[in-house]
């Protein structure tokens, strides 16, 4: 019987993905709030309709009955958050919460598949970063003061700190990443991601002289130099384009944007001569089935274990995930396309994709050129990091090492990305109270 259910189950699982993620989309026909609720109301439904039966079934299948609570605390925990900031910032848009909240969902049933002290660490985690982006909203009326008063010091903000990595960091699989501190790990570019942006668009919006870019420049370069020397090339290549992508906005100069992905070639070239990890993902990316016993090893796993999964899936315990190394953070996406099929993977995309048009179409309504410029460049960030990840599992481009966001297990970057979301919601939020241009 148990057997039984878990098969069924596989479907029940896309079928709620399915008419999640459509719902998501269907929003975008509507301009009118009032419009729109009801639909974000189904979408509630089916996010605590997979929840409970991820949870469920990972109780049928012989996981402690404990989880009963801990499924219980995750329940209250997205319940109060929705809640919370649709009575606080009435004014949010709904699918930017709805989203988050159904991500760190799959993220919670997949971690407590693959790990149960993983998954309670990122909860713990998950709890700490909506805290504060319950708070961030309200501050985002102060950024404009706060960034573009003090902008060289935020840049030099960022410079130190990754530098303070380089040179007293802990290596994680050839790179210089973090610091442990009592089982507590920190990825401090992480953080540096979310100075970058402010400092970026506090240099660039009311200057794009040839002076003013040359300085914003010589500052980028100097955060991607670090990030490279740190072998952290992952971060460094999110930071470019990030970098490029905001100059190319603010000024509305094509040659900035050919000229970056220019450099960025000559700098691929260069990356792949000098660092003997980046040759061997490009190896691995190239033939991985002639290296399956070394280089190639990672990426073939994560491809069996998404072919295994087909179109509907093995159901959720029914496969072999842990077979590929490091699943939780870098190979999250092939764990679940392995166990709840290609198309619940699919809509997973497509969930992720709502997100960065509902940020770029944010970005593009806002009146204020600097908030503009800040939602663009964390809109450039989720979005770039997003491509990244997937393309790197499923083959489509060489392995960069970074996590899905909020899917993926790492602390650092749930915090970094709840923060993302809040600074978003808080630029929407000003933009319908008219108050790009006056408040901040």
């Amino acid at each position: 019987m148990i057997n039984i259910i878990a098969e069924l189950s596989k479907y029940f699982f896309i079928l709620c993905l399915a008419f999640y993620t459509f719902n998501g989309f269907i929003v975008f026909r509507y301009p009118d709030h009032e419009d729109q609720r009801s639909f974000y109301i189904i979408q509630n439904v089916f996010m605590m309709m997979f929840h409970a039966a991820g949870y469920a079934i990972l109780i049928l299948k012989g996981w402690d009955e404990g989880l009963i609570f801990f499924y219980a605390v995750q329940l209250v925990l997205i319940l109060a958050f929705i809640i919370l900031y649709r009575v606080i910032y009435p004014k949010s848009q709904p699918l930017i919460i709805n989203n988050l909240c159904m991500l760190l969902c799959v993220s919670f049933v997949m971690l407590q598949r693959l790990s149960s002290s993983k998954c309670v660490r990122q909860f713990i985690i998950a709890v700490a970063g909506m805290v504060i982006a319950l708070v961030v909203p309200f501050l985002m009326k102060f950024a404009k003061a706060v960034f573009t008063h003090l902008t060289f010091i935020w840049g030099i903000v960022g410079i130190a700190i990754l530098g303070v990595v380089l040179i007293l960091g802990s290596v994680t699989y050839g790179s210089k990443l973090s610091f442990t501190i009592r089982n507590i790990t920190f990825q401090p570019s992480e953080a540096v991601k979310i100075i970058f942006v402010f400092f970026v668009a506090g240099m660039l919006y009311e200057d794009q002289s040839i002076k003013r870019i040359i300085i914003t420049t010589v500052f980028a370069l100097a955060h991607i130099g670090i990030l490279a020397l740190s072998r952290d090339l992952g971060s460094a290549l999110i930071f470019f384009v990030v970098y490029v992508m905001m100059l190319y906005v603010a000024t509305g100069k094509v040659r900035y944007l050919l000229g970056g992905f220019l450099m960025g070639a000559v700098c691929a070239v260069t990356g792949f001569k000098l660092f003997s990890h980046v040759r061997t993902r490009v190896i691995a990316f190239l033939d991985p089935w002639s290296h399956i016993d070394g280089q190639g090893y990672q990426i073939t796993q994560s491809l069996f274990a998404i072919g295994t999964g087909g179109w509907f899936g093995m159901g959720l315990g029914g496969g072999t995930p842990k077979k590929i190394p490091v699943v939780e953070a870098d190979f999250i996406f092939a764990a679940i396309s392995e166990e709840f099929g290609c198309l619940f993977g699919i809509c997973i995309i497509l969930v992720c994709m709502s997100n960065f048009l509902m940020f770029i179409n944010i970005a593009l309504k806002i009146k204020d050129d600097f908030l503009r410029l800040v939602a663009l460049g964390f809109s450039v960030v989720y979005g770039f990091q997003m491509f990244l990840t997937i393309g790197g599992v499923t083959k489509f481009i060489p392995l960069t090492g970074v996590t899905l966001p909020l899917l993926s297990y790492g602390g650092t970057s749930v915090i970094v990305t709840l923060i993302m979301f809040a600074v978003i919601q808080g630029i929407y939020s000003m933009r319908d109270r008219g108050a790009g241009n006056d408040e901040a």
